[in-house]
């Protein structure tokens, strides 16, 4: 169950919340909307309390970047399925894409001044798609010698 915070997104912001039948739908603009989208992964706000900041600064960067950005909170039954395809490894995060494709990731609750410089750079029709994770790598090194896993 979200928390107050993260309820009001979606009853008092208008945010609709997406999943694995939906967020493809939600990533292609309608005629008129940005190709940019915002998505907020909450992860557990009873273990991640930082959580409920990034709901609170989640409807003004949506007002700071109006007409640039559409915004959308990640399911809770969904973001384990969708961590990977959006390179989500914190909880909470939020993901700045461009239609389907993954332009960067905010973790964690942030200054104001890395928001906006982040994301405004995201926002450039130039920025680099990040580049999908493969999953985690372990690095080990044993007399001498690396492996790679």
């Amino acid at each position: 169950m979200p928390s107050y915070l993260i309820g009001a997104l979606r009853h008092q912001a208008g945010l609709p919340f997406v999943d694995e039948t939906n967020i493809d739908a939600f990533l292609a603009p309608a005629e008129g909307e940005p190709d940019n989208c915002i998505l907020f992964f909450t992860g557990d706000p009873k273990q991640r309390p930082e959580a409920d900041d990034v709901a609170v600064v989640l409807p003004e960067l949506l007002r700071t970047f109006q007409g640039r950005l559409r915004g959308a909170v990640i399911d809770r039954a969904a973001e384990e399925s969708l961590k990977a395809r959006f390179n989500v490894v914190v909880m909470p995060s939020l993901v700045v894409t461009r239609r389907d494709q993954p332009l960067g990731v905010l973790g964690k609750i942030r200054d104001w001044s890395d928001y906006i410089e982040k994301i405004g750079a995201w926002l450039l029709p130039d920025a680099p798609v990040l580049a999908p994770s493969g999953g985690p790598r372990v690095e080990i090194t044993h007399a001498g010698k690396e492996i790679v896993r």
